[in-house]
């Protein structure tokens, strides 16, 4: 397939512009930026229009557009449920359930919840753990980033990829929450307008909708209902059967579904909004938007195996979104969706860095220093994102998958630290021994079952030679529904237990005072807001 394309130097200026915008916005985003809450968490002061599309932003980037897309050319829409269904459902539950108590304690981290809850041990591991995935999430993006400069230009992805990470993470250093929140509302225009256009042009070539859904009809030769997101009978769920089939498919809602819930930069995102009540509003703005227009991208996806035909490599099919775009769109609409799409990429590798680095300095240094200054903090997070960028780097050149490394970093979260999360927050008598067994029993049984599923007398679908890697990516995601319910019965169990020789704490907010219990669920008062 040939990459370059005759107006490549229009969307190289384009993304120069992107650019260099978000370099004046990040030289005044700094200006405003006087302590590190500035600095993480704009100081709490986002509207709703700037809030909503921020905890969209948290996502709706390299995985979400490219990943997804090429995901669906590959195996229909049973390859996306994880992202976008998944993520939606993700924005649902935290809505319903979670942001009203997040915001309402003034956590700056997640680990704030961790440490006030249960204690500093399950603190420190949960940040150590996080950071590590937020290598895999910011690996995504750069992955991403080689992507487009691959396909505009032909150069190796390994290149493109050392080219965003030092674009991105100098921006980073400069920027902040304010920074790239005061563009996600841009950036987000841009790129569902984009969406819609190449939906739109797409319609407009073929002849109608009725011959878009026939672009889409020829993938049935691989599967017998391409827009399926449920296992069927003559498929399965990725191939897979019975038990398999079912742990799969678990697997796929659960990973961002209640995997991303408890992530940092989600948090960040909605406790950085002016009041409780606009978080609430915000996170349901933001499920309704990103479901709108995230199920787009595979659907662009699913048509490209009738448009591009069935033959694009893995390589290929990883920027068939971009390539979709150069086929359908005008050059000029082209340059701003593919510009603006660099924009939202840049946007959520700098918060996941971002995330990191305010873990490291809150959870970890604080511990050990508590009467840091707050300018000494804010320059450790700074330092920290440039380890958050290499490293990084590191690890898209050894697993450059877009979409697998995104629904991995999830992955590992959902079954150490959702259940200990999600039920600590309502139950009263977890403690920190039940969330510690839940922990480390969540995540050495799935490394254990990954093994086991791993092995080719265990796994039904047999891969040989090139595609064994597949098999270690469907061995992560089967075992990981198992390894969360182990994870649930371990902190129910071991909580139980343990009630007199390690007493439960009540829920606190960041000043250890009782949080207020009253009216947690999300639907209630939203009309104050």
């Amino acid at each position: 397939m040939e990459y370059e394309y005759e107006y490549s130097g229009m969307i190289i200026g384009g993304i120069v512009v992107i650019l260099i915008i978000r370099l004046i916005i990040g030289y005044w985003a700094s200006r405003k930026v006087e302590t590190n809450i500035d600095y993480v968490l704009a100081g709490r002061r986002l509207p709703l229009w700037m809030a909503a599309p921020s905890i969209m932003a948290t996502w709706f980037a390299a995985e979400t557009l490219m990943g997804s897309s090429s995901e669906a050319y590959k195996y229909g829409f049973q390859g996306v449920v994880f992202d976008p269904f998944g993520a939606t459902v993700c924005l649902i539950i935290a809505g319903v359930f979670v942001v009203r108590l997040a915001r309402r304690a003034q956590y700056v981290t997640i680990m704030d919840f961790f440490q006030q809850r249960y204690g500093i041990a399950m603190s420190v591991i949960g940040t150590v753990t996080q950071i590590i995935t937020y290598f895999g999430w910011t690996a995504a993006q750069i992955v991403a980033g080689g992507a487009i400069l691959q396909a505009l230009l032909g150069w190796p992805l390994q290149s493109g990829m050392i080219l965003v990470t030092l674009v991105v993470t100098l921006y980073t250093i400069m920027g902040g929450l304010w920074a790239d929140t005061a563009l996600d509302f841009m950036q987000m225009f841009l790129t569902c307008a984009g969406l819609i256009m190449i939906m739109a042009g797409i319609i407009s070539s073929v002849g109608g909708l009725r011959e878009l859904f026939g672009l889409a009809g020829a993938q049935e030769v691989l599967h017998e209902n391409p827009f399926a997101i449920w296992p069927t009978a003559e498929d399965g769920y990725y191939g897979y059967f019975g038990m398999h089939g079912w742990f799969y498919y678990i697997a796929a809602w659960l990973s961002l579904g209640l995997g991303a819930i408890p992530a940092q930069d989600y948090l960040q995102r909605t406790c950085a909004a002016k009041s409780e009540k606009v978080a609430v509003q915000a996170t349901f703005l933001a499920a309704i938007l990103y479901i709108s227009f995230g199920v787009l991208s595979p659907l662009i996806g699913v048509t490209a195996y009738g448009a591009l035909g069935p033959d694009l490599g893995d390589t290929e099919s990883e920027f068939v979104l971009v390539t979709m775009a150069m086929k359908f769109l005008p050059p000029l609409l082209t340059t701003i969706f593919i510009a603006a799409l660099a924009s939202a990429l840049m946007s959520t590798s700098d918060s996941s860095m971002l995330a990191g680095s305010t873990m490291f300095t809150e959870n970890i240094v604080k511990v050990f220093k508590p009467n840091i200054s707050d300018k000494t903090q804010l320059l450790l997070t700074r330092l920290g994102l440039l380890v958050s960028g290499a490293l990084s780097l590191l690890i898209a050149m050894y697993a450059s998958t877009i979409y697998k490394l995104a629904v991995l970093a999830n992955t590992s979260i959902l079954v150490g630290m959702a259940a200990p999360y999600l039920i600590g927050m309502y139950w009263k008598k977890a403690n920190h021994a039940g969330a510690l067994a839940s922990f480390f029993g969540g995540v050495i049984s799935w490394l254990i079952m990954t093994f086991l599923f791993y092995s080719q007398y265990v796994l039904p679908v047999i891969y040989e030679g090139e595609v064994m890697d597949d098999a270690v990516w469907d061995s992560i995601y089967i075992a990981s529904t198992p390894a969360f319910f182990v994870s649930v019965v371990l902190l129910i169990a071991v909580s139980l237990l343990t009630q007199k020789s390690n007493p439960p704490k009540i829920l606190t907010d960041i000043n250890g005072k009782p949080v207020d219990m009253t009216n947690v669920i999300g639907f209630k008062g939203l009309k104050d807001a």
